[in-house]
Formats: structure tokens, sequence, C-alpha cells
């Protein structure tokens, strides 16, 4: 944590200590109790998990299970076992997997029972080894432990979250990239970098008396602006990483018959809208989710726009207003093959005023007899015709420049936060040097930069936020 602002630390702390990672020293659950959760998801399948990890994991599982002989309890190895009720008599025929700790998934012994996938024997499995001795896990506590026991560090923590969450495979290997660590190698070098930095200025103070030189103030800005630089393009990368982690909205709006629902269907690929002749067909809104380019789009059709003919269709309408108002970017669809009309023009300066928009000019296959002063993308439902460029300029609109590396860029709001402050504190200290503040107080800044980045790997997070995190997570993960 940062020192107050009229308090610097004791010269006599060691640095690099400062930084070094502190688990929670107290957790409100009991994390020396053995847990037990089903793995996986509610519902008949095939194959269903109990998940035991704790010290007392392999003797809970012992008592509730039958094997052929004396278990023999090798670590990275599975045997069948028979699940046995209170009265000794078999349920179901499983295969008992044991991972000794420290190499298991909580860095602590672990036990992973499959049965068949019948609620009613996993429930069974849940309750014996509960009443055995286990205890029912709270959300996310295996992760939580794997955390606490330096298995994984926070933004790894947080990354098997998004990858049990993803609905893209781009989402899956973005997570999957962080949950190895990519995050945390990227924050490592600028720790050390402003740790170095704060270690010499700690010297230059305490060795002042000593005629030790303190560092040049061109010194400590040519230190101090690649960490600025870097946690700035870091935190700046929430830009695109946002989009990837919660996706993005678009609400499809035009006048009637203008051919919205046919340019929304060929944009999932599906008939998803029903399209007709005859104007107002769509109305209340019709959304479907897609990928565009790995990232999850959710598209939504609205009812034409225009002076409602009946309480219904005006009802479609306002809803339509209400679509554009919840949307990341409005898609104004207008006909080419009809000259522009007002309705146009008033729906394209309500999206302007709105936000974020582009203009799709639909039937392009036909006569153009549209003029507009505006820049748009000209497209054709029925052939498909402009579709892949429409598709990279709604992408473009929201986050330009596109896909980055995967696993470059931050996709959590917390970090997002965190970094930010690092960033303004980082700012604070810049200044500092130029108005050739003492380095006592530029230490002030450079310890308030330390601590939310410290707070992104969790070296500095308080209970209350890994309560709020982990409590995200379903049971058995």
């Amino acid at each position: 944590m940062a020192p107050p602002r009229n308090q610097r630390p004791s010269s006599g702390e060691d640095a690099a200590s400062r930084g070094a990672t502190n688990r929670p020293s107290e957790y409100p659950l009991n994390l020396g109790d053995t847990i037990a959760a089903i793995s996986t998801p509610p519902g008949r399948g095939g194959l269903g998990i109990v998940r035991l990890s704790g010290p007392q994991a392999r003797a809970i599982a012992g008592r509730t299970l039958r094997f052929p002989g004396e278990p023999q309890w090798r670590s990275w190895h599975s045997t069948m076992a028979r699940l046995v009720d209170a009265e000794e008599r078999m349920i179901d025929e499983v295969v008992v997997a044991f991972f000794e700790k420290p190499r298991s998934y909580t860095a602590e012994d672990v036990v992973e029972i499959s049965c068949h996938g019948s609620p009613v024997v996993l429930r069974h499995c849940l309750q014996r080894v509960c009443a055995l001795g286990a205890r029912p896990a709270e959300p996310g506590e295996f992760t939580l432990r794997a955390f606490v026991n330096g298995r994984i560090d926070l933004p790894q923590a947080e990354a098997v979250r998004d990858l049990i969450e993803a609905t893209t495979l781009y989402q899956a290997r973005v997570a999957a990239r962080q949950a190895q660590g990519s995050l945390s190698r990227a924050i490592s070098p600028l720790k050390e970098q402003l740790l170095e930095l704060i270690a010499l200025l700690e010297a230059g103070i305490d060795f002042a008396e000593d005629d030790v030189a303190v560092a040049a103030d061109e010194e400590v800005l040519r230190r101090l602006a690649p960490i600025e630089s870097d946690v700035r393009r870091l935190a700046d990368s929430f830009a695109y990483g946002k989009l990837v982690h919660a996706g993005i909205t678009f609400a499809i709006v035009g006048r009637p018959n203008v051919g919205k629902s046919s340019l929304f269907n060929r944009l999932l690929d599906q008939d998803r809208a029903i399209v007709t002749e005859i104007a107002g067909t769509t109305r209340d809104l019709v959304s479907e989710t897609a990928s565009l380019e790995g990232i999850p789009v959710k598209y939504v059709d609205t009812a034409g726009i225009r002076a409602g003919e009946d309480i219904v269709e005006m009802l479609g309408i306002e809803r339509s207003y209400q679509a554009m108002a919840d949307a990341d970017l409005t898609l104004v669809v207008i006909d080419l093959s009809e000259p522009v009309e007002q309705d146009d023009l008033r729906l394209v300066e309500h999206a302007r005023q709105q936000g974020r928009f582009l203009i799709a000019g639909n039937k392009n296959d036909l006569p153009r007899r549209a003029v507009l002063e505006a820049d748009m993308v000209a497209v054709s439902a029925l052939t498909g015709d402009g579709l892949d460029l429409l598709r990279r300029r709604l992408l473009d609109a929201l986050a330009p420049g596109g896909p980055q590396q995967e696993g470059g860029f931050i996709t959590s709001v917390r970090h997002e936060r965190c970094l930010s402050e690092a960033v303004e504190a980082l700012g604070h200290a810049r200044v500092a040097v130029i108005q050739r503040i003492p380095h006592e107080m530029l230490l002030l800044d450079l310890y308030a930069a330390l601590q939310p980045i410290d707070a992104v790997t969790g070296a500095t997070t308080a209970d209350d936020i890994l309560n709020r995190i982990f409590s995200t997570f379903c049971i058995g993960k």
C-alpha cells in the first residue's frame, strides 16, 4: 500500500520487498477444510464429476467408494471403484482420479469422481462425501484456493472464469492465454522497472549525507517515460478488450421497407426475421447473437420508423428508439433505389446525436436514386454485395485497428481501473520531476502508482475485492 501523502516509507525498508506478493492472511472461508462440489453443469449427461479438494480428500473418498483391492492413490492416475450408499448397496460404477499436492489445480490433494451423469447419482455422491467430513464448496472456492496457495495469480484466476463463460473460440483463446499468465508477463517488467526507479531514489535520499549523488532529473524522466507509456498502452487496450469480453450490440433501424430485416438475416446468415413487401411487417424487436471476427455481436432488428398507423406499430416504433439508445452502435438503413426522404434524414440526425452510428445504403443491386451527403456503405441484402465491407466497418466503428494480438490486451474493468490509476500517478510523478519537486515527494507518486499495479496481480488486493471476484464463479470451479 502506498504511504500517506505526509509520510515517506522508512528508508531502511528494502524497496524490492515492497513489491513482493502478499497473499491474504485471512479470508471469511475456512481454507483448511476439505471441500466438495459437482463440477459439471446441471442436467443429465453421459458423465458427471464430483470434485474434492483438501487434506482429507483421499480419506473421505476412500470411505465413500469401494475399490477392487487396496486403493493405491497414485497421483495423476485413475482407477475403477464402486459408489455405494450408507447400507453398502452399489449406486454406480465410477472412475476415480487423484492429484497429489502440489501438482493439482488447487495445490492441495484433489480427488475427482466421474459418475454417470444422472443428477440423482451426483447428488448422492456429493451428499455422501459431505456426510463423511467434506463441506460444500462456495462459488469459485477451488480457484480461490489455487490463488491463495500461489498456484496462479489473480489475472489468471479471473481468466479461468472468462474461459468458462466464453461464447466464441476467439474469446476462449484470449482467456486461455491470460490463464497461462500473458497479462502477468506483460505487467511484471513494468513493475520491475518501477521498483528499480523507486530503489534508485530511495538510495539517493538515504545516502545523501554520504555525498552519494541523487539521480539527475533527466535520468529519472528517462526511466519514467517507458513505464508511463507502456502502462498507458495497456490501459488503453481495454477499449478493444471490453468488446471481446462483453460483446457488442448493433441496432438496425430505418423506414419501413428499406430492407432492415433482409439485411438482419444476411448479417446472421440465417432467416431469423420475417421478410415481406408489406410495409410495417416488423412490429417488435427481433434479436440474435452471432460472431464477428470472434467478438459476440447482438444484432437487433427494429420496427420501421414512421408515423404509426395503429397502437401496436406505435409501440414497436417506441421500442425502436429505445433500442437505438441501448445499442453500442446504430446501423441506419436507407433505400438506395428511392429518393432520400425527410424521415431518413431525421433518423440519421437522431442517430448522430445519440453517438456512434453507421449508414448502410441497401438495394445496391437496383438503379440508384438516393443522394445522401454522408459516409455510407452500399450493400445489397439480396445478393450479399458489400456485406463483408459492412461487417468490417461495423467493427472498426467501435474497435479502430481491428483485432489485436491475442492476450495482448486487458478485458477486465477492474484491471482497466487499476492501470488508469497507475497512469494518473505516473503522470503526477513526471510533472513533479519537471517542477523539480524534492524526491521525497516524488516517491509518494511512485508508490501511488505501484499500489494499483500490485492490485492487478493480487499482491495488495483486499479481501472484500477477492470476495467479489470469486463469488462470480460457478460452484465447482
